[in-house]
């Protein structure tokens, strides 16, 4: 049986911000068409990590894009294969939900053309897909932080990336549109999309395929969401203050009393 590809893949990964080590000799894997959870306490280094593995943050090891070197890799072709959802991102208030959305064509569009039928029908579907369609005439300004939200998704499902990193996508969500969500993140990766998101809803973040727990810049702990090493090690973080259990078929985050 031969092993999975790895999409994204970083070693001996070190961050520092402001003179502080954020992040210290990290070394973590994602597997191709898979979804990646990444949890840990407050002040772990989780949106660090994902900032340096989009080469959006200076960092000292290596990171690799598939087998490239991932600042080697040319910047127009690497905004058409990674896309990045950050956290509390903004879009100019008078720009339309179409217009935002079709930002995400940007990197597989040649310089000052116009967007073509393909790329209209992408973004078209982006929207459907995150139930953003009908404001799409709307201003960003005239939407709820969830809508935002929502909208934002859309623009980042519209690269067409095969790697999608999201950093608490689901802030200002309800839980219905959490749930969609998620029906999202199924559909890229049997699409054979690689996504890999920082969540604070361990809940959620138990639906996922593979999890990395970190704590004090540092992965403690990567594994199936599915296994109890990878439940003991979150539980283990968060100062056994909850655990993880099994209901209905599902794994579930419970806080101890």
């Amino acid at each position: 049986m031969s092993l999975p590809k790895m999409a994204l893949r970083a070693t001996d990964l070190h961050v520092s911000l402001l003179g502080n080590e954020v992040l210290r000799g990290v070394e973590v894997s994602f597997s191709e068409g898979r979804w990646t959870s990444i949890v840990g306490p407050n002040g772990a280094g989780k949106s660090t990590l994902l900032k340096a593995l989009a080469g959006l943050l200076s960092a000292s090891g290596q990171i690799h894009f598939f087998d490239q070197e991932l600042m080697t890799v040319d910047r127009k072709l690497r905004a058409q294969q990674m896309s990045w959802l950050g956290q509390n991102e903004t879009a100019s208030e008078d720009m339309t939900v179409w217009d935002v959305a079709m930002l995400g064509r940007l990197p597989h569009q040649d310089w000052l053309a116009a967007p073509n039928a393909y790329d209209h029908a992408v973004v078209e579907t982006a929207l459907k897909a995150t139930q953003a369609w009908d404001w799409r005439w709307r201003s960003i300004g005239q939407l709820s932080g969830g809508e935002r939200q929502r909208v934002l998704l859309a623009r980042a499902m519209a690269v067409q990336a095969k790697v999608l990193l999201m950093d608490e996508p689901l802030s200002n969500l309800d839980p219905p549109h959490q749930v969609d969500w998620l029906e999202q993140v199924r559909c890229l990766t049997s699409q054979n999309t690689t996504v890999i998101s920082v969540l604070h809803e361990i809940g959620m973040a138990l639906h996922a395929d593979d999890m990395v727990v970190m704590q004090s810049g540092r992965v403690v702990h990567q594994g199936a969401c599915a296994e109890a090493s990878t439940h003991r090690a979150v539980e283990a973080v968060f100062d056994n203050r909850m655990a993880i259990h099994s209901l209905q078929g599902q794994w579930v985050a419970l806080s101890r009393i």
